[in-house]
């Protein structure tokens, strides 16, 4: 082989090499975590520090590493062409396309894309250094390439929309808590806060069949009784049914230095607010505020009660359980075997799906309303039946519902052998 040919190689194998590290640098920083790197800029890493700087700036990133990618690859082409045809005369071109296509497309492209993609930060602060060179030296082109993208998306009336969806805040939220930046609670607390707008009235009310209420008609006394057997603080009055709610009674505006008032119970209680199942709990905070009360009275379509929301009950959405020395400290999941527990029917279905790590699909908010749906009837203890990799068994109601139930976790893979 004479030395232009060898020559010829050599510069073709750089050229391979670089248009394997354009690939990599390309698929790492379209894939890489900022939030990872931000941790380790804040952990005292320049390295991180600038690769996230040339991150954020991502159209002029992309800009310099395509232009260099293509002029390599144009140059590898070009070269190759000349090698071939001086060797192999007129089926040289054929046989340099042929050749230096398979070439680039494995150890240019290919390859190093996949080893990219599975270690992204390791691969775009390896390549940093000399991208961040380019990118100065490339700044003229740069600038060029992002006039032209302005007036394109002036022609085409193109609008880029930075906002994350929520689903991409809850996977940002689990990739920071699975790097360790956050703890659980933390990370509970921020997929509350991220799901809180979602959330209807109707996912979070007090059914009307759980309600504390007296008839308008109730002495003072009769009230008082409620009040001790309940230990709520407020309590709904009504006229005839429950359907027809005329007013909250505090329990502090039932007494007086002396013992109970002597004013009626209509001059003591106060008007309920209504509103409708379908109203996001976080315009029910607003209103509430707005208000100053702290129970609403959830309706149906048909004008009943369906249920009342609480403060405490908006307020727990995003904090969790709110305790207090009446409450009677109730375990959502309790432990009772190997990979068995028990589950309160009041618990939210999404809140079991994440625990099972299921999908619980069903037209209800809690476990009672999916085991009915799952059973087609009202349950009766000891009914069982199986959802994905869970036995479940009823083993807790009361005529109308279903209150526990007792959950066997099976293994995933048990599961998929039996559907195969």
């Amino acid at each position: 082989m004479d030395s232009d040919s060898l020559r010829d190689i050599l510069i073709m194998a750089v050229l391979i090499l670089m248009s394997a590290y354009f690939s990599a640098t390309e698929t790492a920083f379209s894939s890489l975590n900022k939030t990872r790197l931000k941790t380790r800029a804040e952990k005292g890493s320049r390295r991180a520090a600038v690769t996230l700087k040339l991150a954020e700036d991502y159209d002029r990133l992309l800009s310099t590493i395509l232009i260099g990618n293509n002029i390599v690859n144009i140059a590898t082409a070009s070269i190759g062409t000349l090698l071939f045809v001086r060797h192999y005369g007129d089926l040289g071109a054929t046989l340099s396309t042929i050749v230096v296509t398979v070439v680039v497309l494995i150890f240019g492209e290919i390859t190093p894309k996949s080893l990219a993609k599975d270690s992204p930060e390791r691969f775009a602060m390896f390549s940093t250094p000399f991208l961040h060179v380019l990118i100065v030296v490339l700044t003229p082109v740069n600038w060029l390439f992002t006039q032209w993208k302005k007036l394109v998306s002036l022609i085409f009336r193109v609008k880029e929309d930075r906002r994350l969806t929520q689903d991409e805040l809850l996977v940002l939220v689990d990739e920071v808590a699975q790097d360790g930046g956050i703890d659980a609670d933390e990370s509970e607390l921020l997929r509350s806060a991220i799901e809180f707008t979602d959330r209807d009235a109707e996912d979070i009310l007090t059914h009307r069949v759980d309600l504390e209420a007296v008839p308008a008609t109730a002495t003072k006394e009769e009230v008082a009784q409620v009040f001790s057997a309940s230990r709520f603080s407020r309590i709904l009055v009504y006229e005839e049914s429950i359907d027809n709610i005329v007013g909250i009674i505090h329990q502090k505006d039932l007494y007086d230095g002396a013992g109970l008032v002597e004013k009626p119970l209509s001059e003591i209680m106060t008007a309920p607010l209504f509103v409708t199942k379908s109203i996001k709990i976080s315009d029910l905070l607003k209103l509430l505020q707005k208000s100053k009360s702290h129970i609403a009275v959830v309706s149906d379509e048909y004008g009943g009660t369906l249920g009342i929301v609480t403060m405490e009950d908006i307020l727990e959405e995003l904090v969790g359980e709110i305790w207090d020395e009446h409450d009677e400290v109730i375990e959502d999941f309790r432990k009772v075997g190997e990979d068995t527990y028990r589950v309160s029917c009041n618990v939210d279905l999404d809140k079991m799906s994440r625990f099972f790590d299921v999908e619980c699909e069903a037209d209800c908010t809690t476990v009672s309303g999916w085991v009915m749906e799952q059973l087609g009837r009202i349950p009766n203890e000891g009914d069982t039946f199986t959802w994905e990799n869970l036995d479940v068994t009823v083993t807790d109601t009361d005529y109308r519902r279903v209150l526990e139930i007792e959950v066997h976790c099976r293994p995933k893979e048990e599961k998929d052998e039996e559907e195969d």
